[in-house]
């Protein structure tokens, strides 16, 4: 697969991922999901989390599992739902400790595109789902590509930090180079277990000293709404 499906670097960096056959395999059972079931996210928007967050251009990355699976909910960004959608919560857990460790306002909108758009990478491990069935993706070739693209990230020489909130997320991310990147671990923000170490965990503020300690610019963690 030469053709362009993300629009930037992704393109070369996972062009001979994208070229093996479980991924050929995977296209071919997802256009069948597509065409006999109702799928999320919708397909537009499949990648956007890639597109959105180039791989030169990857600051942090926030790990999810797979993609919310009700109506209207995911756009192809780990925790982040359209606009004018309930938020969900796990991303409201994530607005009062982004309050209390920077102090910015909670934020009224889930929408986390501003975020994608400085740097931060919010992949999924599945990138699809069936509606109304959790898990549903999983086991079909989604977590091998991930686990590509959180591996083309370790290889950089350019520092990342990898938030993995969850026991899920923190063996997808086993492998990382601690000597160059930073690996932020802690509870999942979900309700269940958000007091048992995610509360006052300040991943916000440790991204952002860690990488104005590399010289490199930290994040706005500001949610930015534009409403287009």
């Amino acid at each position: 697969m030469s053709k362009e499906i993300f629009g930037n670097d992704w393109d070369q960096v996972l062009a001979a991922e994208m070229d093996k056959p479980y991924f050929h395999e995977l296209m071919d059972w997802l256009d069948q999901e597509y065409r006999e079931h109702t799928v999320f996210p919708p397909r537009p928007y499949l990648f956007q989390a890639l597109k959105l967050t180039g791989y030169s251009q990857t600051r942090a990355v926030i790990l999810g599992q797979d993609p919310y699976h009700g109506a209207g909910q995911a756009h192809g960004l780990s925790f982040s739902v359209l606009p004018g959608v309930k938020i969900p919560p796990s991303l409201r857990n994530i607005y009062k400790e982004l309050s209390s460790d920077l102090g910015i306002p909670v934020p009224s909108e889930g929408t986390l595109t501003s975020w994608a758009e400085e740097g931060v990478l919010l992949l999924n491990t599945v990138l699809t789902v069936r509606e109304g069935l959790a898990g549903s993706h999983q086991g079909k070739g989604w977590e091998k590509f991930t686990d590509a693209v959180v591996a083309a990230l370790n290889e950089r020489e350019e520092p990342v930090v990898f938030i993995l909130w969850g026991s899920h997320a923190q063996k997808k991310g086993a492998q990382i180079n601690t000597d160059r990147h930073l690996v932020i671990e802690s509870a999942h923000p979900s309700p269940l277990a958000a007091r048992r170490g995610f509360f006052g965990s300040r991943p916000f503020s440790r991204t952002n000293a860690f990488l104005k300690a590399q010289g490199e610019q930290p994040i706005d963690w500001n949610v930015i709404h534009s409403h287009k």
